[in-house]
């Protein structure tokens, strides 16, 4: 008994100790240091960049080993490539650093300076948005339709025809439609408003993707892969309606899946069906 108030002594001496030794400012020293290393590792796991990642713990681990059995031309070697580590890690994670500083730039300002648009409104433009790609996917009409979210899209706005016109099925039809002069090019959708129509987009670089993919699917991927967008795809010569989000791509989806999954990915779920559904994110879809 005494041995076990002599420990729960030291136990409450330590944390005395340690409240006089640590300040609020070391807490929130290492809640911000915890929050980023959260936000940076989370953010790679998304990407093509957690393989690099482990090559690179490889690497070190290989160092290290080196050291402890002093093979000095493999340690030489190494500790010559790590003095350019900086340099090579900018140069292999440019894209993926500049969507991490896209959204840690975008995600808080946007909201502030952006009002939220009701819900109603943002129903009647995801209504609108799944009318239009199920009538387009019935008449096979192409088409690409990217959905802002918090990193902005001004750099491919401006490649294409501003529109800035309220978001209805038949205009979206009409943008599209084969004899159209808008119709080449993807639509951007921001809030409650059609942006601009007839924008280039970056193509992914994904070798893993289906050789079969033409430019519009490659496209939808390549503006999820340098943004939180959300694309939506009609295939011209099928009609299948496809999503691209993070770089994933969902293809052969039928309208109750496609609407599903577009209202998981935008958070407009209708309650009650949700509870019915086991549908939520676009990684539980297997097509």
């Amino acid at each position: 008994m005494d041995t076990v108030r002599e420990i729960i002594g030291l136990i409450v001496e330590l944390v005395l100790s340690l409240g006089q030794t640590v300040t609020y400012r070391d807490v929130v020293d290492i809640l911000i240091i915890a929050y980023l290393i959260y936000r940076i590792l989370s953010f790679m796991r998304r990407t093509s960049a957690s393989s690099v990642i482990k090559g690179i713990i490889f690497v070190l681990f290989i160092a290290f080993l080196s050291n402890l059995l002093k093979l000095s031309v493999v340690t030489y070697v190494l500790n010559q490539m790590m003095q350019m580590g900086v340099i090579v890690l900018i140069v292999l994670f440019q894209p993926e650093l500049r969507k991490l500083f896209e959204q840690v730039g975008s995600s808080r300002l946007g909201i502030l300076l952006r009002a939220r648009i009701k819900r109603e409104s943002a129903e009647a433009v995801l209504q609108s948005i799944i009318t239009a790609a199920e009538a387009m996917s019935h008449s096979k009409t192409g088409a690409i339709i990217v959905y802002e979210r918090k990193i902005g899209l001004n750099d491919y706005a401006v490649t294409g025809t501003r529109i800035d016109a309220s978001v209805t099925s038949e205009l979206i039809q009409n943008i599209f439609y084969h004899n159209a002069h808008l119709h080449d090019g993807a639509l951007l959708v921001r809030d409650d408003r059609l942006l601009a129509a007839a924008c280039m987009l970056p193509l992914s670089n994904n070798i893993n993707l289906n050789r079969d993919l033409g430019m519009r699917h490659r496209a939808g991927v390549g503006i999820s892969e340098r943004s939180d967008a959300v694309a939506v795809i009609v295939s011209e010569q099928t009609g299948a309606i496809s999503v691209a989000v993070d770089g994933l791509l969902k293809r052969q989806l039928t309208n109750e899946m496609f609407e599903m999954l577009i209202r998981s990915e935008l958070r407009l779920g209708d309650r009650k069906r949700d509870k019915k559904k086991t549908v939520k994110t676009i990684d539980d879809i297997k097509v």
